[in-house]
């Protein structure tokens, strides 16, 4: 790990470069754009009930949006106050009041109702609930019921039986790491959370590639590098804070490059409210533009690597850092082998870019004496994600772009809590400082002085299929127990997903609003517990960014939720219910005592044991992991690995589809349209050319439809790659096969094949067999 420390903000240019400028209109009138003062307005009017605690919450707390560490309005980068309208959307969960009784008690069927965004607006959930088969109504019940419930279901069941969920919600550390050990101390290592979800590939491929498990650089490290490299990622949308990066970033002459199937409107141009010049004139953002097929980044980069290898044997020296290589690599020949034996048309094919756009790329880095990669889901959330991120550890390597300033790999994160979640324990695959094996396994019960079981725990997509298996079976799904989370809107196959959650004797809801999973129906009881927001945490909690900053957030005086508890809390009282002779090993009587023991049970946590007041932080790691080149791997030393081209299953007269977020967070929506193209939620986005050979017009009703369900939409033509299409999440899972994992990482996979027709002539066509005949149709000959 990195000896050098983190040097603090930065300054930003004191005047403006015109250059940059997208409009000489000013704040981008007539353009479609985040209308950033509108939304401000709208945020400052729907708390207008609790101003002074939302004043307290943005300019003391850490935010609970993303997972760049904005500390009060301030942060690790650059010097200067930063707010973005993600923060601002979130913070109406933390002011709101509670749902009203005459609301929360009334017959469940009109609850139902209610999509997610209604149930959010209706507000916070005031006190334990439940509510049993037949019942109509949900009933209040005391804490001590409630739990009593649980620990007495949990008491009869194998302990596989029972699995742990926990969201991104704004949730501490000291909650996840309370979640993990409580997990184990009840004999189940079935816990899981929502960073694994969203970035196992990432942690899975680090490891094996490079001997680490999250970003080995800053943000900082954009601000200068010669190129920065955004990889199936839209920072500008979910990580808005982030375009002030990019900023000053193209102030010192950093080129950006979009790798992506859509060309992302805010990451070609954007409107940054916090810099004068911006917000009037805009930025332009992204240098370049490679749109690559969904899928298609391992064959782009086998391209790339081609080239490379290409350009020295002509010249050598001119693409390849030898030193890097032969100092601090293994595996270099068997990954030249492996990539000059690579077709040139099975790689343009598979990529969808051309030879010259693959050599343009290549020569750029090449060129460049410093890089910076950043990528998130549209890398990850693939059946290969693992490959695609060796793959980018491999440009890394081959370059030298790592272990120095304004050089590394980086999968930027979605949520705050997130980074923390995986090393704090909460994984099946992972307990606090180390993997889920027999060596950190033996290291961690000594210090928690019980038994760790040795199976090795199911990731929640099995947890869930694991609902329907046989009542006899030893890994049948009876206790569900999830903090946050809506696996109706984020898990492929919401049909499926919903006879799971009914299938499962008793689930809890642990949260702090409704949402339209906890009105699902379960075998015996639904509980629904009240929780606390991470600024509501007596003691105050830390959280850990992207780059690897520990944040403490206070506890922020105001409003308070009438029985609602702090989440690490309640896991606790459930434990000591569970096994009350065992009590004194699970008991922790305040944060400050967890944050002690996480310094133990995580040795690059040590430091998160004085954090106790606003402000305060430290950086695990140091400024850059791999300092030097040198790896934390056995040898000390990276490994380069052929990745095999994947399989891209697209029959003939299918598109190809992803799903993409808009005004959003996570899967809470907060308009219906997407502020940066103007589309609706049930827009389909489609290539003009592939548009035209269908007969399809703009705003056209259509459908997109495989052997896996039928999703209804309207075409909106737009950037996208030819034969490929953008559907909406959460709306376009229907279209997304359930049960498939990444072999490596166990990460649904989020893409697939589809059918797009007129939903005139699908309507008109259509009999009970249609689909099944017109997909086997298509299915006899493959691409």
């Amino acid at each position: 790990m990195g000896k050098t420390k983190h040097q603090g903000p930065m300054k930003l240019p004191k005047t403006p470069d015109p250059k940059h400028w997208v409009s000489m209109v000013p704040f981008g009138l007539g353009k479609v754009k985040p209308k950033h003062i509108r939304d401000t307005a709208k945020v400052v009017w729907d708390n207008k009930d609790n101003l002074p605690y939302a004043t307290r919450i943005l300019t003391q707390g850490v935010c609970d949006g993303c997972a760049l560490g904005v500390a009060g309005l301030y942060d690790q980068t650059l010097s200067g106050p930063h707010i973005c309208t993600t923060r601002l959307n979130v913070l109406r969960l933390n002011t709101m009041p509670a749902i009203k009784d005459d609301i929360l008690f009334q017959d469940i069927d009109e609850l139902k109702k209610m999509n997610s965004s209604e149930l959010r607006q209706l507000g916070r959930i005031p006190y334990p609930l439940s509510r049993k088969p037949g019942e109509k109504k949900f009933t209040r019940i005391s804490w001590d019921e409630a739990l009593d419930r649980v620990a007495g279901k949990i008491k009869t069941i194998n302990p596989k039986q029972l699995a742990f969920f926990l969201t991104a919600r704004g949730i501490t550390n000291e909650s996840y790491y309370a979640a993990g050990k409580v997990a184990r101390f009840l004999g189940t290592n079935n816990i899981d959370n929502a960073s694994r979800i969203c970035h196992s590939p990432s942690k899975t491929a680090l490891k094996r590639s490079l001997g680490i498990g999250a970003s080995s650089c800053n943000y900082q490290d954009w601000i200068g590098t010669d190129v920065l490299v955004f990889w199936g990622s839209v920072a500008s949308n979910n990580q808005p804070v982030s375009t002030k990066y990019m900023y000053a970033a193209k102030r010192k002459g950093t080129k950006i490059i979009m790798i992506n199937p859509y060309r992302e409107p805010s990451m070609d141009q954007y409107w940054i409210p916090s810099i004068p010049d911006s917000a009037l004139f805009g930025t332009k953002l992204a240098d370049d533009v490679y749109q690559v097929n969904i899928g298609g980044d391992i064959a782009f980069m086998n391209g790339v690597m081609k080239h490379w290898f290409e350009m020295e044997q002509k010249n050598p020296g001119s693409a390849i850092d030898r030193r890097f290589i032969n100092e601090h690599t293994n595996g270099f020949n068997d990954l030249k082998g492996h990539v000059e034996k690579q077709d040139w048309h099975v790689l343009e094919k598979s990529s969808g870019l051309t030879k010259k756009r693959m050599l343009e790329f290549a020569q750029l880095l090449a060129k460049s004496k410093s890089g910076v990669f950043v990528w998130s889901m549209g890398l990850t959330q693939h059946r290969f994600g693992t490959d695609n991120i060796s793959q980018v550890a491999n440009l890394a390597m081959l370059r030298g772009f790592l272990g120095r300033e304004h050089c590394g790999v980086m999968p930027i994160r979605g949520h705050s809590g997130v980074q923390g979640s995986g090393e704090m324990g909460a994984d099946p695959f992972v307990l606090p400082g180390g993997e889920f094996d027999e060596k950190n396994r033996k290291r961690v019960q000594k210090l928690w002085r019980f038994e760790i079981p040795d199976w090795q725990g199911d990731i929640v997509g099995v947890t869930l299929e694991n609902a329907v298996l046989p009542e006899d079976h030893e890994r049948k799904l009876k206790v569900f127990y999830t903090s946050g989370g809506n696996f109706l809107e984020t898990m492929p196959d919401p049909a499926f997903v919903e006879k799971c959650l009914q299938n499962v004797d008793i689930r809890i809801h642990q949260d702090i609003i409704l949402n339209t999973s906890t009105l699902v129906d379960a075998k015996e009881e639904v509980i629904v517990l009240p929780a606390a927001t991470r600024y509501e945490q007596a003691g105050g909690g830390t959280s850990t960014s992207t780059e690897r900053m520990v944040y403490f957030s206070p506890e922020i005086k105001g409003h308070r939720i009438e029985e609602a508890r702090s989440e690490w809390e309640i896991y606790v009282d459930l434990a000591k219910r569970v096994k009350p002779y065992k009590s004194e090993l699970i008991d922790f009587k305040n944060a400050q005592e967890i944050r002690n023991e996480i310094a133990k049970a995580h040795p690059m946590y040590d430091g998160i044991q004085h954090l106790y007041k606003k402000g305060d932080v430290f950086q695990w790691g140091g400024a850059w992991l791999l300092e030097g080149g040198v790896c934390p791997t056995e040898d000390g030393r990276g490994n380069l690995l052929p990745i095999v081209l994947p399989e891209l299953r697209k029959p003939e007269g299918h598109f190809y589809v992803t799903t993409r977020r808009g005004k959003q967070f996570n899967s809470m929506i907060y308009s219906e349209k997407d502020p940066n193209n103007n589309a609706g939620r049930y827009d389909i986005l489609l290539h003009a050319k592939d548009c035209e050979e269908l007969g399809i017009k703009e705003g056209e009703a259509i459908v997109a439809y495989n052997k896996y369900g039928v999703y209804h939409g309207r075409a909106k033509v737009d950037d996208t790659k030819q034969g490929n299409i953008q559907v909406y999440w959460p709306e376009g899972n229907v279209l997304i096969p359930k049960g498939v994992y990444e072999q490596y990482a166990g990460i649904p996979e989020y893409n697939t094949a589809v059918v797009v027709e007129k939903a005139e002539t699908f309507h008109a066509k259509k009999d009970t067999k249609y689909v099944e005949r017109r997909i086997e149709e298509l299915e006899t000959e493959l691409s």
